[in-house]
């Protein structure tokens, strides 16, 4: 019966591609442009917090708050303001849900880095931006990357329940299983997960790329 279920939804997969790339590419868009966001909102200030080594609390709430938030709660509460329902009230609840794990992760990368390592940049007379991004950044890069990297599969995931206030993608099959059937909310299921699984091992890749490799001993 199992076996059965899942044939069919493959059936369904390959019964309608044309669909189904649509509500990817919306999906997509929908999370790309919350995540895009939420990068340009958090990831300066959680780099700039841990270099000054200010603003632990606010990190610790965000990723408290990351962790209580309810999401389903958030996109509908996001119906009830100006923005109404679509994709931009969507974008919105989304961009908070990323929020607090690349802030998290942005500061405490920061902040781990060896302060031995920092001043002695320092004396060098780099400036304090230089020591930064020439510094700091690199060596705390692989924790930066993955907090992006939790951020990037909890925004894909949680899209799918946008489609409950107008935000479309691959949600719009899975919330309709009336029109689908079964067959067809578990298909659009298995591509959110290809697409999570997608970007987590991109991120994956660009972390493992991104981690300082040890200097062989002469």
């Amino acid at each position: 019966m199992i076996a059965g279920t899942f044939l069919d939804a493959f059936r369904f997969i390959g019964d309608n591609p044309g669909l189904l790339l649509h509500l990817t590419g919306v999906h997509l868009e929908l999370s790309l442009t919350a995540l895009g966001i939420a990068l340009a909102i958090a990831l300066p200030l959680g780099l700039w917090l841990g270099h000054l080594h200010r603003g632990l609390f606010l990190a610790l709430s965000a990723s408290s708050v990351g962790r209580a938030l309810p999401s389903l709660v958030l996109i509908a509460f996001a119906t009830l303001t100006p923005l109404g329902i679509g994709f931009w009230n969507n974008t919105v609840a989304l961009t908070v849900l990323a929020i607090p794990s690349i802030l998290t992760n942005a500061y405490f990368g920061i902040v781990g880095v060896d302060r031995d390592v920092v001043e002695a940049a320092r004396g060098m007379g780099l400036s304090e931006r230089q020591i930064l991004f020439r510094v700091e950044l690199p060596l705390g890069m692989p924790l930066v990357i993955a907090g992006i990297r939790i951020a990037a599969i909890f925004v894909i995931a949680t899209a799918t329940i946008a489609a409950i206030a107008g935000g479309g993608g691959l949600g719009q099959i899975i919330v309709d299983q009336a029109s689908y059937g079964l067959s067809g909310v578990i298909g659009a299921s298995l591509c959110v997960s290809a697409l999570t699984l997608l970007a987590a091992l991109l991120l994956s890749i660009v972390v493992r790329v991104a981690s300082p490799r040890p200097v062989p001993a002469a």
